[in-house]
């Protein structure tokens, strides 16, 4: 088994998630510089749209710097071809790792027999994995997933991806079926990990990596410590928060101010990247998902997060920002 960089890490391996319109590479800058992962993961991108004409259209969801490094590139597909297609590009991109997203809930994802639909077909999975393998030559080849569809099937669904020897299995503790609706599953980590340690021996065992609800790199590590596994992928933490993974900044300690300079930051290098561009344009708007999580926990907050919502570049944003900061300080 090729493993690559995963076997350079220190555990617990902290990592950061693939999320579509979120991790793009104007916030993945932000953090790398204030508390860089030890692994970064792209937005998913498909398989299928890189292996088509339009393919130039996507790459700008692998933009990254080599200070995100090690970077792992998130793709998904049910075409092995195009998965073969992907992976070669990806190769070609520099990346440090290939990741197959089999986990994905989205439907327009599932009826495309990708995402979450493949753990109801382990064979396809498998040819899946080892086409990126083919296409991906030395890089190693991971697998973000879940614990089942529609119910818990660990030990149906897991053994089956070890057939294909992953470097990496990540695992979101929900079904698909749950979506991000109910707490995640922890309690069935250390199960997970058993299994796997069971099937596997010191050469092809995965790196196992758990996934939902953790919003914090002390509750992660805890996690770590409970359960065995060998480290966390933190996502819906991250947002409004470039510092989770700096141990000497833990938010709670960021002035507010510094907070919204980030937020200031984070605009200009999105607008400057992304809006107006030619081919693979991302709307302003797309920004303001973010702006929900800078500005909160603070008086004031709510107000000015209104007016956030109605701004429509970095100068309004900067505006509106300056002016609160310094209407705060009047009021101090």
């Amino acid at each position: 088994m090729n493993r690559g960089f995963w076997d350079k890490l220190n555990k617990p391996i902290m990592v950061l998630a693939p999320m579509a319109n979120v991790t793009d590479a104007a916030f993945r800058h932000m953090i790398a510089e204030n508390g860089r992962p030890d692994v970064t993961w792209t937005e998913f991108v498909s398989a299928d749209g890189l292996a088509s004409e339009g393919r130039d259209k996507l790459l700008v969801d692998f933009w990254y710097e080599e200070n995100q490094r090690p970077i792992v590139a998130q793709i998904f597909g049910a075409n092995p071809e195009n998965i073969f297609k992907a992976a070669h590009l990806i190769k070609d991109l520099k990346f440090d790792g290939l990741d197959i997203n089999m986990g994905c809930p989205d439907r327009a994802v599932l009826k495309q027999g990708a995402g979450g639909a493949l753990i109801k077909t382990p064979k396809l999975a498998q040819e899946i994995i080892q086409a990126a393998k083919e296409g991906a030559k030395d890089l190693p080849v991971s697998v973000k997933t879940r614990i089942g569809g529609n119910k818990n099937q660990i030990e149906i669904w897991i053994p089956e991806l070890l057939k294909a020897e992953p470097a990496a299995i990540t695992v979101h503790l929900r079904t698909v079926k749950e979506l991000s609706l109910v707490p995640a599953h922890w309690e069935l980590m250390p199960m997970i990990v058993e299994l796997i340690n069971q099937q596997t021996t010191s050469e092809t065992r995965p790196i196992i990596l758990g996934n939902g609800d953790v919003m914090t790199l002390a509750d992660a590590e805890k996690k770590v410590s409970e359960t065995g596994c060998d480290g966390v992928m933190i996502g819906r933490g991250i947002f409004g928060n470039p510092w989770m993974f700096n141990r000497e900044t833990p938010i709670d300690t960021v002035p507010i101010p510094k907070r919204l300079q980030a937020m200031i930051a984070h605009t200009k290098l999105f607008e400057e990247k992304f809006v107006n561009l030619p081919m693979g344009a991302k709307r302003f708007e797309v920004m303001k998902k973010h702006y929900k999580a800078y500005v909160n926990g603070f008086d004031g907050a709510k107000e000015l997060r209104m007016k956030l919502m109605e701004a429509k570049d970095s100068t309004e944003v900067e505006k509106l920002v300056q002016e609160f900061i310094v209407k705060e300080k009047a009021l101090a």
